[in-house]
């Protein structure tokens, strides 16, 4: 089983040894972004997240496709209508999300190569 948590630097919280240990005795494969940056003090976290977990191909393409799927929210919140919805019911914010997604692949597609 896999349990995927985001690569933004607010779901560094993720990576402490209780909730890694919570999870590894589930039997779950934990894609959590390491914490291990520099203090305010200059001192240097320790990450809960060791070489079980990194050394795999998986981990590295995991945290790279989070970086993709963060960009569709951060240019959907000012630039489409995901900040706030106006609407109610499931059926209507999901064919809301989905047209956001349009849009931002219609933007994307004169980025993708040479036409």
């Amino acid at each position: 089983m896999r349990y995927r948590i985001g690569a933004t630097p607010s779901d560094k919280v993720y990576d402490t040894a209780d909730h890694v240990a919570n999870l590894r005795a589930a039997g779950v494969t934990l894609h959590v972004t390491q914490n291990n940056g520099e203090t305010k003090t200059g001192r240097h976290r320790r990450s809960a997240i060791d070489g079980r977990t990194t050394r795999h191909p998986g981990y590295a393409m995991s945290l790279s496709r989070q970086a993709m799927i963060e960009c569709m929210f951060g240019w959907g919140k000012p630039h489409g209508t995901m900040r706030k919805t106006k609407l109610r019911g499931i059926a209507r914010v999901a064919g809301n999300f989905m047209l956001n997604l349009i849009a931002y692949n219609l933007v994307r597609i004169p980025k993708l190569g040479p036409i």
